[in-house]
């Protein structure tokens, strides 16, 4: 059995010998570059290396599908093997910042289990676009490196989802971003914009993919500079040998190494959970907005599953103004469809009618409602932001507790807020005059806290009036807590207002009447004076 093995693979490498690699590869060097014959038996030997593989090492972990065909015709099962089968990236292991990456990821295959769980939904989609286009499947990686296939990934340079578009690339590539819905996470106009601007940039840089993959990562300018810095000086251009930021220099070597671990993952000893050769999910248009609980109770999806395939909805429901569409598994879009068809208008979003009191703003009121100022203007017609005491607006309103939406932002803000510091959420106004370090200090947090908590970089300016949340230590005294704060405007003091009641007030911070009765130790029919101060335990909303 084993002669026959060595036999038949010795004459395998004759053959091959003579043979040109019929897939373009692509490495550092600006000319196109001859593969190397190692290169050459590993891709057309595949078969036979795997089953002598098997008989030498049962351990193997290569989930190998031997079906005796050419590479180009087999039926895979699993999409890391089509990937893999199709791999064009020279993977430059012999630099040592692959080696780096590679030794990295070979002692974390937890990290590429969650990787795989979290790309699920998504690869079936991603790959099937490079495939229409003819890009490199090495691509389908790239979402490891720049979120690890999160879809809710948020960046210090505001980059977001799984393909990391700033603000402005994100427009550039028609990714509409607004209070309800940002479109750089959407799956399918995220991912169709990346591969734009990919080819593009492919484009832009004759072919050299390490080039363009830097310019993703940097910015065509940057790229363009050092190269431009290179030749001026004699120097090669090759990815290699430019000046780019340090970011760069590890983001390119990032992919490769996961080309090659993909390529040999026997050798490293790690595993790619398998994830199937199907489509998950199928587009669906639903005409008009809709609560994303409605969508949930049609569809059978958890909260959870609804925002994860339709990860580019901030808020409770879909933007007012569109996209119109929603992503369902494939396996529940027809009984989907069904249900959403005999949906009556009104059970879409649920509607509400509130009588403005002296004093209101519509900021207030869309604050109030978990909502935006621009959707309360459209709906009841404003010209602008003027409203009068008395009069009524019609509000779109969810139709479960804010924290039933368990992905939407204010829910994974508060989340990411209460993971860095275990406190009260307090609101301060800025004044005329006021740091950020002096802010600090007042509350005896660090600087970078109070950076996080509020998404500002060291370039942003703070302006009076804006409201900063700062995390605050319980104090042992609750009162002299409400002294200390109440005069910036902590939500851990309400002042009574003219017209206020407990219900209002209790539906203006998403709480209860009864919390609020204890809180105060006060009783249910007496009445409330303006002026009186009250405590109030708020959960988060955006400042």
């Amino acid at each position: 059995m084993y002669m026959t093995y060595k036999i038949t693979f010795c004459s395998l490498t004759l053959f091959i010998s003579a043979c040109n690699l019929s897939s373009t590869r692509f490495d550092s060097a600006e000319a196109a570059p001859i593969p190397e014959k190692s290169q050459t038996l590993n891709l057309m030997s595949k078969n036979i290396v795997a089953n002598i593989s098997e008989v030498t090492n049962s351990k193997v972990k290569v989930d190998q599908e031997m079906d005796n065909q050419p590479l180009n015709k087999k039926k895979h099962t699993n999409l890391w093997l089509l990937i893999r089968d199709d791999l064009q990236f020279d993977s430059n292991i012999n630099q040592r910042s692959v080696k780096e990456k590679i030794a990295w990821f070979t002692r974390h295959q937890a990290y590429l289990d969650r990787v795989a769980d979290r790309a699920e939904p998504y690869l079936f989609y991603i790959i099937s676009k490079l495939k229409e286009r003819n890009m490199p499947l090495d691509l389908a990686l790239l979402p490891i490196v720049e979120s690890a296939y999160k879809p809710f990934a948020y960046s210090p340079s505001h980059a977001s989802g799984i393909w990391q578009f700033i603000p402005a690339t994100g427009k550039r590539f028609g990714m509409k971003q607004n209070w309800w819905y940002d479109g750089r996470r959407d799956i399918i106009l995220s991912t169709n914009g990346a591969l734009d601007y990919l080819q593009n940039l492919n484009k832009r840089f004759n072919g050299n993919w390490f080039h363009a993959l830097a310019a993703y990562n940097a910015g065509e300018g940057n790229v363009e500079k050092a190269i431009r810095k290179n030749k001026k000086a004699g120097k090669k251009t090759d990815f290699w040998s430019l000046p780019l930021p340090r970011e760069t220099r590890s983001y390119v070597p990032n992919l490769l190494a996961l080309t090659e671990i993909l390529r040999n993952n026997a050798k490293y000893n790690i595993n790619f959970k398998n994830i199937l050769n199907k489509q998950y999910f199928e587009q669906v248009n639903v005409d008009s907005q809709i609560d994303l609980a409605t969508v949930a109770k049609l569809s059978g999806l958890s909260m959870s599953e609804v925002y994860t395939l339709n990860p580019a909805f901030n808020r409770w429901a879909t933007d007012p103004k569109g996209p119109h569409h929603l992503l369902i598994p494939v396996s529940k879009v027809s009984d989907f469809k069904q249900k959403l068809a005999v949906l009556p208008e009104s059970k879409r979003v649920t509607w509400e009618q509130h009588k403005i009191i002296e004093g209101e703003s519509l900021s207030h009121i869309a604050l109030r409602y978990h909502t935006d100022v621009t959707t309360l203007k459209n709906i009841n017609q404003l010209k602008n932001s003027r409203i009068r005491a008395g009069h009524y607006l019609l509000i779109p309103t969810a139709k479960e507790d804010s924290k039933f939406y368990t992905l939407s932002q204010d829910v994974r803000k508060f989340n990411d807020l209460k993971k860095s510091f275990d406190g009260r959420r307090n609101m301060y106004s800025v004044k005329r005059g006021d740091n950020l370090w002096d802010i600090s200090r007042k509350y005896g947090v660090k600087l970078s806290q109070l950076r996080q908590w509020n998404d500002i970089s060291q370039k942003n300016l703070l302006k009076p009036g804006q409201k900063l949340i700062v995390w605050v230590k319980q104090h042992k005294n609750k009162r002299s807590l409400i002294k200390d704060t109440a005069k910036n405007t902590s939500s851990d003091a309400y002042i009574v207002k003219q017209g206020d009641s407990l219900w209002l007030i209790a539906r203006k911070h998403d709480i209860h009447v009864t919390d609020l009765l204890k809180w105060n130790k006060i009783k249910k029919e007496k009445k409330l004076q303006p002026g009186q101060s009250l405590i109030v335990h708020q959960t988060i909303t955006d400042a």
